[in-house]
């Protein structure tokens, strides 16, 4: 669900990825859609706040992903107290998003459209996301894969305020 264009509030997306018992990839953000790519001010100073976790194998982000903040977390966890850490994280993130949109503020309907077209824009990077499209395509084909990226992933909806 993504936020309503009267509010500037980032994008929350937590990922993880896994085989065989074991976790290759996690990756959690409060990712903006305001058209300079920042947070809002509250969110990067609570973000700031907050003591940021080291990670034994942090991941590179993919070339698609400037969508993210500098607050991405994108790891490999190496051990089950890599794992709690991420978790610790991501509800960091989650409680300072609730506590963000509880307050939050309608902005002027001059900023709806742009905020629109960055809800926009993170759905197509994230469109952009091969190794999604690949996993998906072998197990659902092409199609379907399409489909479910498009319309239930990543999808947006242009709507008036």
């Amino acid at each position: 669900m993504f936020p309503h264009p009267n509010y500037n509030l980032p994008m929350f997306g937590c990922d993880l990825v896994g085989a065989r018992g074991q976790i290759s990839a996690a990756i959690a953000d409060l990712s903006p859609v305001s058209p300079n790519r920042t947070l809002p001010d509250p969110y990067r100073e609570a973000l700031e706040a907050t003591p940021k976790p080291e990670f034994s194998q942090p991941r590179q982000l993919p070339p698609w992903g400037e969508i993210f903040s500098e607050f991405c977390l994108f790891i490999r966890p190496a051990d089950s107290q890599e794992e709690a850490l991420f978790l610790q994280r991501v509800e960091t993130f989650v409680d300072i998003h609730c506590r963000q949109a509880a307050i939050a503020q309608p902005v002027e309907p001059s900023q709806q459209s742009e905020i629109l077209a960055g809800q926009r824009y993170y759905c197509t990077q994230q469109q952009q996301n091969d190794k999604t499209r690949r996993v998906l395509e072998k197990a659902f084909g092409s199609e379907w894969t399409d489909r479910y990226m498009t319309s239930v992933l990543f999808d947006y909806v242009e709507y008036l305020a």
